[in-house]
């Protein structure tokens, strides 16, 4: 009864329109009031203390990281670089687009900030070459999603938060996953690029190559800087955070030189803006988690799955397709603030490995930023490229098909994520 409670409360506010957070805090009122435990102190102190959070101060730093890298020059120089190696092969451009994909994922961890600038750039070059725009919509889209898997990711820093898991070995674990979907869109892309009929781009030359290298060589340390970081322990999650965001500044400022004080004021303001948001989220979620706890759901829905707990493979299938399900009507991060502290108790029961949870969660609710109805990815690359959302699904799918058998085989085989972090914790 109390998993009815919690999810007429949740999908009832929201069906009237209200907005997530408050819905969240809602949900954990009418918990507290069906428990016969209402005490709105403590829905005030939980709410304080869902943003009163160390780990949580990556986020600000993460976005303010994604903005910068947007204005001040390091993802057109990234994409520049990956067009002189890749740009002269049939369908070049959508080579360009997932080289740029994964070099823009291991600096923003954000899919939005990595999905705007892709299509920013790459959609109208695509369009005047004569690609098909479903396809190159689709490609941008699904591009923009290999953001929250490799590190630094920002989902990584929420869940690890909320289900209290190490993000310094969710970061580390994301990084096969991450370069597996990378390959995923370039076996679909090159079977979609052979009906491509495109005058071809000239073969840059090493100049050109070396050039593009050169000038985009100190965009590629950002993630060196990080990875090694953490590695090495160095710095925590947090910190790289702030390393991320000092470092985007000052390459943004006094190295391209890009960025000047308006330019300045506007990206901390969009940047602060985007953070308020996505803190309150947090905030709301941790009054609702408090409640969940309390209510010992996870248990409830345990017995629910019966079963599937005793198999770890099966009960990750169960939990695959309810995350779909859930990704279909919810972005990523609600996904993760709802289902994460329900979810993460039972995959640990089962003995499932709570680092490869936590990758194939965020891994899972990531291909929801492609699934229609929401799709938030989506429609950011619709409302840059002016597309309908029909033309966005028709091109997507292929792709989404391609993530989909990924999910399906780190399911079957744990160890494509468990023996890398394993040398990696080393």
């Amino acid at each position: 009864m109390t998993v009815v409670v919690f999810l007429s409360s949740l999908f009832g506010f929201m069906a009237f329109g209200m907005p997530i957070a408050f819905a969240l805090i809602l949900t954990g009122a009418v918990l507290m009031w069906y428990l016969d435990f209402w005490d709105v102190q403590l829905l005030a102190q939980n709410l304080q203390a869902g943003a009163d959070s160390f780990p949580l101060l990556a986020v600000p730093f993460f976005i303010l990281a994604g903005e910068l890298m947007n204005a001040g020059g390091i993802s057109r120089r990234i994409i520049n670089m990956a067009q002189a190696y890749f740009g002269h092969k049939r369908g070049g451009l959508g080579y360009v687009a997932i080289a740029a994909s994964v070099l823009l994922a291991s600096m923003s961890g954000s899919a939005l900030a990595d999905t705007a600038a892709l299509a920013t750039l790459l959609l109208p070059m695509m369009r005047e070459r004569g690609y098909p725009l479903s396809s190159s919509s689709g490609l941008v889209a699904a591009g923009g999603i290999i953001a929250p898997i490799i590190p630094p990711s920002m989902p990584f820093v929420i869940y690890g938060v909320v289900t209290n898991t190490s993000i310094s070995q969710l970061f580390l674990a994301g990084m096969v996953p991450g370069l597996i979907m990378g390959v995923g869109l370039v076996i679909a892309w090159t079977m979609i690029a052979r009906n491509i009929d495109e005058p071809r781009q000239e073969k840059a030359t090493g100049a050109e190559r070396r050039k593009a290298l050169v000038d985009g060589a100190a965009a590629l340390m950002l993630p060196v800087i990080i990875v090694g970081g953490l590695r090495g322990g160095l710095f925590t999650p947090t910190e790289a955070a702030v390393v991320a965001a000092v470092y985007a500044l000052a390459v943004s400022t006094l190295l391209y030189r890009e960025l000047n004080w308006r330019g300045l004021v506007e990206v901390l303001t969009q940047a602060s803006r985007t953070t308020a948001s996505v803190m309150f989220l947090c905030a709301a979620a941790i009054v609702s988690a408090y409640m969940i706890t309390l209510a010992q759901l996870p248990g409830e829905i345990a017995a629910m799955l019966g079963p599937l707990a005793e198999n770890p493979r099966l009960l990750m299938v169960a939990i695959m397709l309810l995350m779909i399900a859930v990704g279909m009507v919810l972005d990523l991060t609600p996904t993760i603030l709802i289902l994460g502290p329900v979810l993460a108790p039972i995959a640990i029961k089962a003995g499932i490995d709570p680092v490869y949870f936590g990758v194939m969660f965020v891994l899972i609710g990531s291909v929801g930023l492609i699934t229609p109805p929401v799709g938030t990815v989506l429609n950011v690359v619709g409302g840059i490229g002016r597309l309908r959302m029909e033309v966005l699904v028709r091109g997507v799918m292929p792709f989404l098909l391609i993530y989909l058998v990924i999910v399906a085989l780190l399911i079957a085989f744990p160890s494509i994520v468990t023996v890398p972090l394993a040398w990696l914790r080393r």
